[in-house]
């Protein structure tokens, strides 16, 4: 599973308001992160393993002796892009200042070198007692980000300052903290990858060299950034994106039903994929042998972009790919601007594929057009990096 930037560890400490952290849970996961529990043995009396891996749809790990072979307090600990703890009580307080590792929590805490973010929740007279004040201050200076507790009401009639922070404010403080924009949060987002394929028999087909990398570098930076994300994937070898819906196609026929059905739903559609622009007429159920080979009649697939330019709504933005050869820069910049006039879009990206350039690399370089006028030149760039420019871009569009 590919879920690079975007792995929370989500302790739970034993407190009252362990049940506050469902819902953390769920708008974490709103935020664009794929979120493993691991609750303290005490919490587990305020809510069990059960519901933690229903919300998390993930295994939960409970205590240091379980899956030994796997270390998990190891894994866990390096897999994880932060680590939040939410509640955090005295008791957990006092442990993490020790430094002490008595439970598969502290290890994976003790272990890690990832960002740590605690979220203390008890009665005031114990958040106010010195030694809390004390190891508070200790975390801090090992550079725990702290976030203090609310003013309200406690367990029965007690009121003060050590109430769980609101949800919303929590993950405001993590975002700000991991440097993370959520800017698409609300936002559906469909996108296609990979290259598609038209048979010619069951076993030779017409293709082309797309390798995927640009679609799924965008759907992990769009998810990143808090969008529900649908990617269509045809014929890749890449790993599956945790935390995103993925359908997988063959042939252009496959994709466009998909799309077709998925747009009308989706505020973005980003057309990534390098889908064939012809099919064999009529292919073969039979592997063709070397006597039965005779010249092929191709016809044209449907222009998947053109037609959702053409079903597109007010509000809706339209993103399409163009690969060139041999074309100069001012030329390239023409036919992008001609593309994306002829078939509706707003953005466009088009970049020179010649001796087989970009397809395959962890590198792109081209120009991203979009139809307010914008023209971005791109030097040669990770795709990781153009799909954060691009999505950039299509935020602007959108408004």
């Amino acid at each position: 599973m590919f879920v690079r930037g975007r792995q929370i560890l989500l302790g739970i400490g034993g407190g009252i308001s362990a049940y506050k952290s469902c819902e953390l849970v769920r708008r974490l996961q709103d935020n664009g992160f794929v979120v493993s529990v691991v609750p303290t043995q005490s919490s587990l009396n305020f809510v069990g393993a059960s519901t933690w891996a229903a919300l998390s749809g993930r295994k939960v790990y409970t205590d240091l002796w379980s899956d030994v072979e796997d270390v998990p307090h190891i894994a866990l600990a390096q897999n994880c892009s932060a680590i939040v703890i939410a509640p955090t009580t005295a008791d957990l307080l006092s442990r993490l200042a020790q430094g002490r590792a008595d439970d598969l929590l502290t290890n994976i805490v003790l272990a890690s070198t990832k960002p740590k973010i605690l979220v203390p929740a008890m009665h005031p007279e114990m958040w106010s007692n010195p030694a809390t004040i004390s190891n508070v201050n200790i975390l801090r200076q090992r550079g725990f980000l702290v976030i203090e507790p609310d003013h309200g009401r406690m367990t029965g009639d007690d009121v003060g300052v050590g109430r769980y922070p609101e949800v919303a404010r929590i993950i405001d403080e993590i975002n700000q903290h991991l440097l993370r924009n959520a800017d698409l949060l609300g936002k559906k987002i469909l996108i296609t990858a990979g290259g598609t394929r038209e048979n010619i028999d069951p076993v030779r087909f017409i293709g082309n060299r797309s390798s995927g990398k640009q679609g799924f570098a965008l759907a992990y930076a769009a998810a990143k950034r808090g969008a529900q994300v649908h990617l269509i994937a045809a014929n890749t070898q890449l790993p599956v994106i945790d935390g995103i819906t993925t359908t997988f196609v063959e042939t252009a026929d496959e994709m466009d039903t998909v799309v077709k059905a998925e747009f009308p739903f989706s505020d973005a559609l980003i057309m990534s994929a390098a889908v064939s622009d012809f099919k064999v007429a009529q292919s073969s159920d039979h592997k063709l042998h070397k006597q039965e080979i005779q010249p092929i009649d191709i016809v044209l697939n449907p222009d998947i972009v053109a037609g959702v330019g053409m079903m597109k709504q007010k509000g809706q933005i339209v993103v399409g790919f163009a690969a060139e050869t041999s074309i100069e820069l001012q030329k390239l910049q023409s036919a992008g601007r001609d593309k994306l006039l002829a078939k509706g879009l707003d953005l466009i990206y088009v970049n020179d594929v010649s001796d087989g350039k970009v397809f395959g690399s962890d590198q792109t370089t081209g120009m991203l057009i979009a139809k307010s006028g914008t023209v971005i030149d791109i030097p040669i760039i990770s795709k990781d990096t153009l799909s954060e420019i691009l999505l950039d871009q299509l935020l602007v569009e959108l408004g």
